[in-house]
């Protein structure tokens, strides 16, 4: 007798079912379902939100506790809310709030997909460091030590102890036979320095300074800088106001330098989407934006959260940023190369 085989095409069958026709069964499925559109309304007002946060943060309010200035701080960070938005949407099986965190990972890359690549060029004829090393640096000769092994010619250093700058000025004379200091900052460099003056940031005591390095390619004002520090605190917010008020003065400073080529490096306790540092950022521009590898966050140095610490030019072209190896301190050393034309 002959025997009759029946193939069974059904999740239970032994044939595995076509790759298109699962596809096809599930578009079925999501035509006959109309509440695709009508879940997650939720998670797509969330993503929604957080387009207009980052599109318009610039608008967000300063008066109650600087909080724009807050927010832009970590403004890169709100796109970690996008890869658990897209999950939600998958479970709640919504196509509405698909589209809608689409929408948002389109506006994240738009304003921070350019800093996830390596824009680093091979180009450079002057290479510029600056760490904040810590007040409470356990081990400052190896600090210094490590920073003079990124092989720059000029080094700024902030936040130094009175007491320990011997011990840096000791660990870098080999390697900078010129430097300057005043008050809590400081210029290294390889080139000849003049005209070393402070900076008044209208802080009381000396977290600034400006100098003449000359380079073979002509004179470079390079202006060190430590602004206030910030805090976030329950009963005050993002207390900024201080370092507000300096950026303002470092601005105006930066404004009448009449050196055409000018470097600026530091610690600023802020971000270039902070708008509260406008007075100084509107005129200089970032090394790390324009010539970095990644997002270049130095602080804290556990767990870089945030760009911070700044080397920013004028009249003079980035060709690449990078952060350098953990020290004693609680920021990680920045680095630049940097093309200064005669």
């Amino acid at each position: 007798m002959a025997q009759a085989y029946v193939t069974d095409t059904g999740n239970g069958g032994s044939e595995p079912e076509p790759s298109g026709s699962r596809v096809r069964r599930l578009l079925a499925d999501l035509r006959k379902d109309g509440g695709i559109w009508r879940r997650g309304i939720v998670l797509a007002v969330l993503a929604g939100l957080l387009s207009l946060v980052m599109v318009f943060h610039a608008y967000l309010p300063n008066d109650i506790g600087n909080t724009g200035s807050l927010i832009e701080t970590f403004l890169p960070w709100l796109g970690v809310a996008v890869p658990l938005l897209l999950a939600g949407a998958f479970v709640r099986k919504s196509a509405t709030a698909l589209l809608a965190i689409l929408l948002t990972a389109a506006v994240w890359l738009n304003l921070f997909g350019g800093l996830v690549f390596d824009k680093s060029g091979s180009g450079g004829n002057l290479t510029v460091a600056a760490h904040n090393v810590d007040a409470d640096n356990a081990d400052p000769r190896a600090t210094a030590e490590s920073v003079a092994r990124a092989g720059a010619e000029v080094l700024a250093l902030t936040e130094l102890k009175a007491s320990a700058v011997p011990v840096y000025e000791k660990a870098l004379e080999s390697t900078y036979p010129y430097h300057a200091v005043e008050g809590t900052v400081g210029v290294w460099s390889k080139y000849p320095l003049t005209s070393a003056l402070p900076v008044d940031i209208k802080m009381g005591w000396i977290r600034a300074m400006r100098a003449t390095v000359k380079t073979r390619q002509g004179d470079v004002a390079v202006f060190v800088a430590h602004l206030p520090s910030v805090r976030v605190k329950l009963n005050a917010g993002f207390t900024a106001n201080q370092r507000d008020n300096s950026a303002e003065a470092l601005g105006q400073a930066l404004a009448q330098e009449p050196l055409r080529r000018v470097i600026l490096l530091g610690d600023l306790n802020g971000t270039m989407n902070d708008r509260a540092l406008s007075p100084v950022t509107s005129q200089m521009r970032s090394t790390q934006g324009a010539a970095g590898d990644g997002f270049g966050f130095s602080w804290p140095a556990q767990f870089p959260m945030a760009r911070i610490d700044q080397i920013m030019v004028r009249g003079i072209k980035p060709e690449a940023s990078w952060t350098l190896p953990r020290t004693g301190s609680d920021h990680l050393p920045i680095a630049a190369r940097v093309t200064i034309r005669p």
